[in-house]
């Protein structure tokens, strides 16, 4: 099996990162509601390109910190 490509999904985080932290910078009300669309959008192209990939979304069980020990000691 080869590995897969996944240098467009990396450069695609990392433009979400660095739009998450311009949004966070942002000073007025107008320039956030801009930058949280654009989050947003990235957001969904990250979603479909590892869904390309074919990554699953991993679902964690909701668990207690009680539950976590456990397990653990199960």
């Amino acid at each position: 099996m080869t590995p897969q490509d996944t240098s467009h999904l990396v450069a695609l985080m990392q433009g979400l990162s660095n739009e998450r932290k311009r949004f966070n910078a942002a000073r007025n009300p107008q320039e956030r509601e801009l930058r949280a669309v654009w989050v947003r959008q990235l957001e969904k192209e990250v979603a479909d390109e590892e869904r390309f990939l074919g990554f699953a979304q991993i679902e964690m069980p909701e668990m207690t910190d009680e539950d976590l020990m456990a397990e653990l000691m199960a």
